[in-house]
C-alpha cells in the first residue's frame, strides 16, 4: 500500500465535526467502511501550502470510502490514514465546506487532542494510505 506523510498544524474549529460523526448513519457508515466507532468529533489540521499541493495531486487519483448521505445531508469522502503508535483514522473531505484546500478534518476512534496532548499549533504527522 502506498503512503504519502504529510504533516499539519493543529487548530480549533466550530464544532461542526461533532455534529456531523454525532448523527447515527455516519457513525454506523464509519463502523462499516472504516472498522472503528469514531469519538463524536474531528480533529481540524492546517497543511503547509506544499503538502496541500502534494496531497490534492494525489487525492484525485486515490479512491475514496463515501459516507453516503440521508436526504438533507451533502456526501463526504473519506481516505483511511494513521497517526503514531499506529492510530488508525480517516481523513474526511465533507462535498460541501467551507474550508480551504489547505485543511483537513480527521476522524479517529479517540479524542486525538487528548491522547497525543495537543493544543492548537502543535503540529501532527499523518499517514495517508493509498
Amino acid at each position: 500500500m502506498d503512503t504519502l506523510c504529510i504533516t499539519g498544524a493543529v487548530f480549533s474549529g466550530k464544532g461542526e465535526g461533532a455534529k456531523y460523526v454525532g448523527l447515527l448513519w455516519v457513525e454506523e457508515q464509519i463502523i462499516r467502511k472504516l472498522g472503528f466507532v469514531p469519538y463524536v468529533g474531528t480533529l481540524n489540521i492546517r497543511l503547509t501550502e506544499d503538502d496541500a499541493k502534494r496531497l490534492a495531486k494525489v487525492l484525485e487519483k486515490a479512491k475514496a470510502i463515501e459516507i453516503s448521505p440521508v436526504a438533507g445531508f451533502r456526501r463526504g469522502k473519506c481516505y483511511r490514514a494513521s497517526l503514531a503508535d499506529g492510530i488508525e483514522c480517516a481523513i474526511v473531505i465533507p462535498d460541501a465546506t467551507d474550508h480551504s484546500e489547505d485543511v483537513l478534518e480527521i476522524v479517529a476512534p479517540v479524542n486525538l487532542r487528548d491522547r497525543f496532548h495537543l493544543g492548537d499549533g502543535d503540529l501532527l504527522d499523518i499517514r495517508v494510505h493509498l
